[in-house]
């Protein structure tokens, strides 16, 4: 009977699940790969230090993986050749992080798709294929409503002197006085977007003051505008959310769909539950 391991990354973590018929699934996390930001050889060896699973233990028949950075068929050659000499499976599939939520959320369904976490994205999903996606600057100059983008506004907003004392404090007691000090980090450290997201749950936190309640609407409304309208569709077709961001703030995102007069579909955190749905149809119709 056919198994499959399936995967799905963002830059922050990877969600792992292995799926044979007659068990239950399996679930473990490891750190994000995104082989933008990723050598093979550190993917490898991330692989082989972080997830218990040996090849020989599982010897999975498939691996589908789904992550940020891997819409690019270069760096889709790049993942399944570090995945095949990992766990020696020869059915291996690369996707992007968009279509395990398009999948997970939409099913065979319409719909805007769009993922905020450590990053921003979003497409068009007509129940099969993404048929138009929007392209991305990636954490640098784009990942508007983003983890890291929020990050960047709580990082600015204190270094400029924007913060009243209550968010000033906030922000010291968190991260410290020393700018020099996170400046140092943000520019050495060898993932500055996961940095910089670090700095996003403070305004979990600090939710009801209005200056927090600014930035988190302001970041979400920018995604909106930069993204979520550019799709003609949106106007006619629910819209999809998943990722940290989007399930800590849900209330934004629906305030947003009301104000916009955009239908909103599900904003669920992880897509994972909805691609182990998905995939254990499809091990049903193998088995048939």
């Amino acid at each position: 009977m056919s198994s499959y391991l399936i995967a799905d990354s963002g830059s922050t973590k990877t969600d792992w699940c292995l799926l044979r018929k007659g068990s239950r699934p399996v679930y473990y996390k490891t750190q994000g790969i995104n082989p933008y930001l990723q050598t093979a050889e550190a993917i490898a060896a991330m692989l082989q230090e972080e997830l218990p699973w040996s090849a020989k233990k599982i010897n999975p028949d498939n691996i589908r993986f789904y992550g940020a950075g891997a819409s690019a068929a270069a760096q889709q050659r790049k993942l399944a050749g570090v995945l095949k000499k990992h766990f020696g499976a020869k059915n291996v599939k690369v996707q992007s992080d968009l279509m395990a939520a398009s999948q997970a959320l939409c099913g065979d369904q319409k719909g805007i798709v769009a993922i905020l976490g450590t990053g921003s994205s979003s497409c068009y999903y007509d129940g099969k294929k993404i048929k138009e996606q929007k392209p991305s600057l990636g954490y640098i100059a784009g990942d508007e409503g983003s983890g890291n983008y929020m990050g960047k506004r709580l990082l600015q907003y204190y270094v400029y002197g924007t913060f009243d004392a209550e968010l000033k404090t906030g922000f010291e007691m968190r991260f410290g006085k020393d700018i020099t000090a996170i400046i140092d980090r943000l520019y050495s450290d060898p993932f500055p977007n996961r940095y910089l997201a670090s700095f996003a749950p403070m305004l979990i936190d600090m939710r009801g003051h209005y200056m927090a309640e600014n930035i988190i609407e302001d970041c979400i409304n920018d995604f909106f505008h930069h993204c979520i309208l550019k799709y003609r569709q949106s106007w006619n077709m629910p819209l999809y959310f998943t990722g940290s961001v989007a399930h800590s703030f849900k209330d934004v995102i629906v305030n947003l769909c009301n104000q916009y007069e955009l239908e909103l579909g599900k904003v669920e955190k992880s897509p994972m539950e909805g691609l182990v749905r998905y995939y254990k149809s499809i091990i049903a119709e193998e088995a048939d």
